[in-house]
């Protein structure tokens, strides 16, 4: 099927990688690595895992809380002061009926869990299309590339929030800062930490915020163009560095890099006898945050998440029924802008690693044609 998608032009090429009970059962690359230049993928290919990033950030925050050096219930503001007055945006109608923005005073800050639950109110401005949504910077990797960490923090300081902390689960730029926290507790680059405590430990060889001139040659190109919309694909050059590691998008893997990373949340911590988090982190880590209280609207605006609630970082499947896709209760998943996605599923002991240089809208088909070729080949 994939094979069929590739020949037909609508993606360049993918890699596939599947363990089930502790073994690799199913490692493929087809189609193109670079189909403009005729390189065929392969399995050491290197991708932008985009906000596939963001797990590996949540890991990063969850061994500083094991650690004592944050509490996960802690306002964003006791690491990050820029931060620590922003009121909520409400909208207002002046004597002549005009609406205008106004703000309130926060019901209570926004806390560490907020920013990785998404529930903080930072919203990403590519989310909407009001005044205020506007006033917002788009995305993570836009923002790294337009501001420095400090002109970044500055520049949502000066912002309201979007909704009350705590009341709205909306995509959001929660992990960006939740980095720049990290990089406030260990005194280092977000990627250092990374590179020390996660990719090197888990085996991540390729796990990164930039890649060399060598390592370069084997990133994935998509297409020049949309093969759905005609509209042209920007490439953005993997060797130039951002201002700031943003830790909702800016990271670089292989197929193995990340399945090594699923294998370790599914092995509940560990992984070839080294342990990175503790089984209970994880547990709560892919545990469903959202309760009654916070609207969820905005979550089913995903057409494979419908029936899915959401953890730390990652979608997690409330029931087997109720969602467009197949699936078993507690598993959990997420994916990148340009065409990567993971899922796990704790039940059928199954982690998953799908990755493609498909940017755009397409990428949520593919994700849906993943999720029931994987599972529809389970036989025990």
């Amino acid at each position: 099927i994939l094979r069929a998608y590739i020949e037909n032009g609508r993606i360049p090429g993918a890699v596939v990688a599947i363990a089930r009970k502790g073994k690799l059962v199913y490692f493929e690359a087809l189609g193109f690595r670079d189909k403009v230049a005729g390189i065929p993928m392969s399995k050491d290919t290197i991708l932008s895992i985009a906000s596939m990033t963001k797990p590996l950030t949540a890991v990063a925050a969850l061994m500083l809380y094991e650690e004592n050096r944050l509490l996960v219930n802690d306002p964003v503001g006791k690491y990050l002061p820029q931060l620590d007055n922003m009121p909520v945006a409400i909208m207002d109608t002046d004597a002549h009926g005009k609406k205008k923005m106004g703000t309130e005073p926060v019901r209570r800050k926004p806390t560490l869990q907020d920013l990785l639950r998404h529930t903080a109110g930072i919203t990403y401005g590519n989310r909407g299309d009001s005044e205020l949504h506007k006033m917002y910077p788009q995305d993570s990797t836009n923002s790294a590339d337009s501001f420095s960490g400090p002109e970044f923090l500055e520049k949502l300081g000066a912002l309201p929030l979007h909704y009350q902390p705590g009341t709205v689960w909306d995509y959001s730029l929660g992990f960006d800062v939740l980095g720049l926290v990290i990089e406030t507790v260990t005194k280092q680059r977000l990627g250092r930490f990374l590179e020390e405590r996660l990719f090197k430990p888990v085996g991540m060889i390729d796990g990164a915020f930039m890649l060399s001139a060598e390592k370069a040659k084997r990133y994935a190109r998509a297409f020049l163009t949309d093969p759905d919309t005609a509209n042209r694909q920007t490439i953005r050059d993997p060797t130039q560095p951002r201002k700031f590691d943003c830790g909702g998008g800016g990271g670089f893997a292989t197929a193995s890099d990340y399945l090594r990373f699923a294998q370790m949340l599914l092995n509940r911590g560990v992984i070839d006898g080294t342990r990175i988090l503790g089984r209970k982190t994880v547990e709560y880590m892919t545990a469903d945050q959202l309760g009654p209280e916070v609207n969820i609207d905005a979550l089913r605006d995903y057409p494979h998440i419908n029936g899915y609630g959401f953890g730390l970082s990652v979608a997690v499947r409330r029931g087997s029924g109720v969602a467009g896709v197949m699936g078993s209760a507690g598993d959990y998943h997420w994916g990148g802008a340009n065409g990567t996605f993971f899922w796990v599923d704790p039940k059928e002991e199954l982690a998953v690693v799908f990755m493609a240089a498909t940017p755009g809208a397409a990428r949520f088909h593919y994700r849906q044609v993943i999720t029931s070729l994987v599972l529809q080949a389970i036989a025990d």
